[in-house]
């Protein structure tokens, strides 16, 4: 709410909590345009994705490292975004894990088979100069360089590097 407050950004919130749908209501009413959940933390994962677009926000669904992108077969077509992460939760500057780029190209085949070719693929986690290419390529359209831009000397011009990679 109180970065709403004082920007005019898009607000993309990943919650990565337990429970998630019982704080849709209250980020969406914080400015939140996209509410992404984790898979793992949603035994209704239906319900879920519904509630987010109820509360007027665009539905995104993470997995983790460990999960199949298989589990999005059931409901992509619901979905405005798609969440790989691409280290395992908890903490920044993990290094990448591989075998995410295979699971973009897999994720971008089954959003274009089930009619949602305009799904946003979202990395996040260790993404780099090293694979933004690579993850661009493979069909993702969104990444989270966090560790990565922080750590730099000039955050804007790495940013604006990574851009680059996607034209």
């Amino acid at each position: 709410e109180a970065i709403n407050k004082i920007s005019t950004k898009f607000l993309d919130v990943h919650l990565m909590i337990e429970k998630p749908e019982q704080y849709i209501a209250t980020f969406a009413q914080a400015g939140a345009k996209v509410i992404t959940v984790h898979f793992e933390a949603c035994p209704h994962i239906h319900r879920t994705i519904q509630q987010i677009k109820d509360a007027g926000c665009l539905a995104g669904v993470a997995i983790n490292p460990g999960t199949p992108v298989s589990v999005y077969r059931e409901f992509i077509a619901d979905l405005d975004l798609a969440l790989l992460m691409s280290v395992n939760p908890g903490f920044g500057g993990q290094k990448f894990i591989p075998n995410a780029i295979y699971k973009t190209k897999r994720l971008k085949e089954m959003a274009t088979k089930a009619g949602n070719a305009s799904l946003k693929i979202e990395i996040d986690g260790g993404v780099t100069m090293a694979n933004a290419a690579d993850l661009y390529k493979a069909g993702a359209n969104v990444l989270v360089a966090g560790s990565f831009v922080f750590a730099s000397k000039d955050p804007k011009a790495t940013i604006a590097e990574l851009l680059s990679v996607a034209n």
